[in-house]
């Protein structure tokens, strides 16, 4: 029968229940408050049956109080009637003395601490009147279980509110992750957009400097800067020429005395290492020495190869060292000399390339040349900048989903039900 109804008006679809992300603070602000008043409304007949309650039983603990015993009962239980009921009373009397708070949430716990307490003092000195007051004790535990069956009542309402409230919860901090999620791609992508602009005029800033680089050879002024260029060259010829000259003499010199200076080492006179170590430090100095210091060094430590030498303590192995060693004086002469105009041709560089350097075009070119350089250093940075902000992007992006399914989850658990959420935020429809 089901089966033939089913075909005849059709299966009907379950209900689906829409909503857009933009609405789910106030639908949840909304349950929150339903949630709330549904909570009150059901507990508000359980507290006043659980204060109604403990007068009733504050009415039965004042009974047994007056309570009179069985004059057959045995004297044993008679004595300890005696000793426990003032006690007992008095628990009890202090156990229902107690407040209720009018907030649910604080009268709650109350109630639940009084009803414990109650039945802690029946099963405590309570016990031991159970025997010498049945009727009375009853009424106690009768009255005991009435409250315990209102706050029951009141526990599953409570029950289900939390639950609520805790989805409520959930909901909601998902729904702030995703709208965080939101604001971050939202400023991610103005950051991008100011990227992408200073990309671009830095783009466009260096292809100007590349075209009016380019333009420069044909300047009127290029032949007075080839000209200054010419000079430079042929300074720089003149040096190098000057630094091959004296580098092949200190080098050939330095030779022999480091061998003498580990003879010395040897014969260990510390005056003639000293001498030694001095002048090879000047002749290997990457800075043109100070004649004079030079030939000051060399009148000390020539004499000192030259004894060597003829001792044959040292052999001269090339005609180059033989031509230095056998007149010191001349070689002395020379390598100062030679030292000299190598400082001289070293000036006469500076002085040509300060000269090209303050031309004015060589200016204009050296300044577009290093802000041409400054702006490709600038974009390799903005570039990877962006590179950096697409990936978080990426990453960011891949959170939505299943930010959403959850969100999705908790509202379904609510409604109890499927669920539509409409994502009415560009962003994060992207996800």
């Amino acid at each position: 029968m089901h089966n033939f109804l089913e075909k005849l008006f059709g299966k009907k679809e379950p209900e689906v229940f829409s909503i857009s992300i933009g609405s789910v603070p106030a639908w949840l602000d909304e349950r929150e408050k339903t949630a709330r008043s549904t909570l009150l409304t059901e507990t508000r007949e359980p507290q006043k049956k659980i204060r109604d309650g403990i007068l009733n039983l504050q009415e039965i603990t004042q009974a047994v109080a007056l309570a009179e015993q069985d004059p057959e009962i045995h004297p044993k239980l008679r004595s300890i009637a005696k000793n426990s009921l003032p006690q007992f009373v008095k628990a009890m009397n202090a156990s229902l003395a107690k407040e209720l708070p009018d907030d649910l949430e604080e009268f709650y716990p109350a109630a639940v601490e009084c009803l414990k307490s109650s039945l802690n003092n029946t099963r405590g000195q309570g016990r031991y009147l159970q025997a010498v007051f049945p009727e009375e004790m009853k009424a106690v535990k009768s009255g005991i279980d009435a409250i315990g069956r209102e706050i029951n009542e009141i526990t599953v309402s409570l029950g289900r509110y939390r639950k609520e409230k805790t989805l409520i919860a959930s909901a909601l901090s998902l729904h702030t992750a995703l709208l965080d999620i939101s604001a971050d791609i939202r400023k991610a992508e103005e950051k991008d957009q100011r990227i992408t602009l200073r990309i671009r005029e830095m783009t466009d800033r260096i292809a100007a400097i590349e075209k009016e680089l380019a333009a420069f050879p044909s300047d009127e002024r290029m032949n007075d800067v080839n000209t200054l260029k010419n000079a430079v060259s042929e300074a720089e010829n003149r040096r190098d020429a000057a630094v091959r000259v004296t580098t092949t003499l200190s080098m050939t010199a330095s030779h022999v005395f480091r061998k003498a200076e580990k003879i010395a080492v040897r014969q260990k006179h510390p005056s003639e290492i000293s001498v030694l170590r001095h002048t090879m430090e000047l002749l290997s100095d990457h800075e043109v020495p100070d004649t004079a210091d030079l030939a000051a060094a060399l009148t000390d430590a020539c004499p000192v190869a030259e004894r060597m030498i003829a001792a044959e303590e040292i052999t001269l192995k090339n005609k180059e060292e033989r031509t230095i060693f056998s007149d010191t004086k001349q070689f002395c002469t020379d390598i100062c000399a030679r030292y000299h105009d190598l400082r001289s041709q070293e000036e006469g560089c500076r002085i040509a390339e300060e000269k090209l350097a303050a031309h004015p075009l060589i200016v204009k070119i050296n300044s577009l040349e290093r802000e041409k350089t400054q702006l490709e250093t600038m974009r390799t940075k903005e570039e990877q900048t962006r590179t950096d902000l697409k990936e978080w992007l990426g990453k960011t992006e891949e959170k939505i989903p299943e930010l959403i399914a959850d969100l999705t989850k908790r509202i379904e658990d609510m409604v109890g039900g499927s669920v539509q959420l409409q994502i009415d935020d560009q962003r994060l429809a992207r996800g």
